[in-house]
């Protein structure tokens, strides 16, 4: 697919099913003149009356439930459980702050300054933001951007994936139809060149890209040259270190539904798997049978459990990764090649044996491959955890609730988990160190990355 060319293509068959036009330059002009104008309004207005607002996006999602999950089904290949799952989750953060969204932007007194008789610093918009999202999860992904920053008063253009054209239009339209004014949310289909021209234009006061290092790099370039505020989502490499005290097969069980759970299309995932030596063998010969007992096959299907990558593109990069892995020693517990037929399907994957010379050790494995690693000391499984050049989650597992959080304090990461890994809800933050980027979306942090903290300071007379 060339760069400028936005369409939905069911990556189950491989069928084009729309083509969109890309938005000429007069159309994007026209776009941030109405994101520009429409954010005083915006903000003029009450946040009660912004809350309600966002409170009806969370109604319409609940309404049109299952034309929005059928929706990214098709074009990006999630089971359809499981976009279901997504359009309530996306929901529940627009629902979470519709209602406590208007504390979190209350004024706030500073108490311990002196020599006034009020100093308050208020929370308040700054205007037009670009988002630049992905296509792995096409409507959480934007709630966390939007939410907030809508909450807030500002005005949103959002670049969505190109692959994700239709559900970007269906969000537009679920934004329209709850009645926000104009220019508050604009779907926009921009080649990258583009979307460059938008950081540089003086209207827009700052960008959020979730995506790969490469895209945020360049975003970050950008949006530096022309002193932007940025915040950077990029990829994971999270680890999953199991203790020794550990449930080793339910751990086992619980590592094979997360690893491949969007078929392993998630940056914080459990891509490393750090397992005492001593008990690698039967937690991989239990991850292996709980990986192969997940049913592959199209999205729309009752019973799928992982369907296909993204893309043939998407597939082609993974498969390249694996043979690296494959060709220079790794061993291949149950799958590892594409399922051959229509669509861009890859048998789910376990790996043992990753060494430092393959790709497979410091590149990022976006799609359904587990990674197991195994170690003689919780020092070395912390090392190696840490060693990754990325910082987005981790995870560790343990009988021992209280060891376990001692190693989570030592991971090198945005957010740690003690028997659990990846949760996302509305009033949890979410972001990484390293090069898994900086800034925080979601909880209070959503609302402060893109605001205006003023102080506000009335001196004693």
């Amino acid at each position: 697919m060339s760069e400028n060319t936005y369409r939905t293509q069911n990556p189950a068959s491989g069928e084009v099913m729309e083509e969109f036009a890309q938005h000429t330059a007069q159309e994007v002009e026209q776009a941030i003149t109405r994101a520009d104008e429409a954010a005083g309004a915006w903000a003029a207005q009450s946040v009660e009356d912004r809350a309600a607002a966002l409170q009806k996006v969370a109604d319409l999602y609940g309404e049109r439930e299952d034309e929005l999950a059928r929706a990214i089904a098709l074009e990006m290949g999630k089971p359809l459980k499981q976009a279901v799952g997504e359009v309530q989750l996306a929901a529940s953060i627009y629902s979470w702050y519709a209602q406590n969204g208007p504390a979190l932007i209350a004024d706030r007194e500073l108490d311990q300054a002196e020599g006034a008789k009020r100093s308050v610093v208020r929370t308040e918009p700054v205007g037009t933001l670009l988002g630049i999202m992905p296509w792995n999860y096409p409507y959480y992904q934007v709630a966390r951007f939007a939410a907030p920053n809508i909450l807030l008063g500002n005005t949103i253009l959002l670049k969505h994936a190109q692959i994700c054209a239709g559900s970007a239009r269906l969000m537009e339209q679920v934004f329209t139809d709850a009645g926000l004014p104009a220019g508050v949310y604009t779907d926009l289909r921009i080649s990258n060149e583009q979307a460059a021209e938008v950081i540089a234009d003086p209207r827009v006061r700052g960008v959020s890209l979730t995506g790969s290092e490469r895209a945020g790099s360049a975003v970050a370039e950008q949006a530096g040259k022309h002193l932007k505020k940025v915040v950077l989502e990029l990829g994971g490499s999270d680890p999953m270190i199991v203790l020794e005290d550990a449930e080793m097969e339910r751990v086992a069980k619980i590592a094979a539904k997360a690893r491949m759970s969007n078929a392993g299309q998630a940056c914080n995932s459990p891509k490393r798997i750090l397992v005492p030596n001593a008990h690698l063998d039967d937690f991989v010969a239990t991850l292996t049978a709980g990986v192969e007992k997940q049913t592959v096959g199209d999205p729309l299907e009752e019973g799928t459990d992982i369907g296909p990558m993204s893309s043939e593109q998407a597939r082609t990069g993974l498969l390249e990764q694996i043979n690296d892995a494959v060709e220079k020693g790794a061993t291949v517990h149950t799958g590892g090649q594409a399922i051959e037929g229509d669509g861009a399907f890859v048998q789910p994957t376990v790996l043992t044996g990753i060494t430092p010379e393959m790709r497979a050790w410091s590149e990022e494995l976006f799609g359904p491959v587990a990674m197991v690693y195994g170690y003689d000391s919780v020092d070395e499984a912390v090392e190696f955890a840490n060693s990754s050049s990325y910082g987005l989650s981790g995870s560790v597992w343990a009988t021992d609730e209280e060891q376990a959080a001692e190693v989570a304090d030592r991971l090198e990461v945005g957010m740690a988990y003690v028997n659990e890994h990846g949760t996302t809800m509305p009033a949890l933050p979410f972001g990484g160190v390293k090069n898994s980027g900086f800034g925080r979306e979601l909880a209070s942090f959503g609302v402060e990355e893109f605001a205006n903290h003023k102080l506000v300071r009335v001196a004693s007379r």
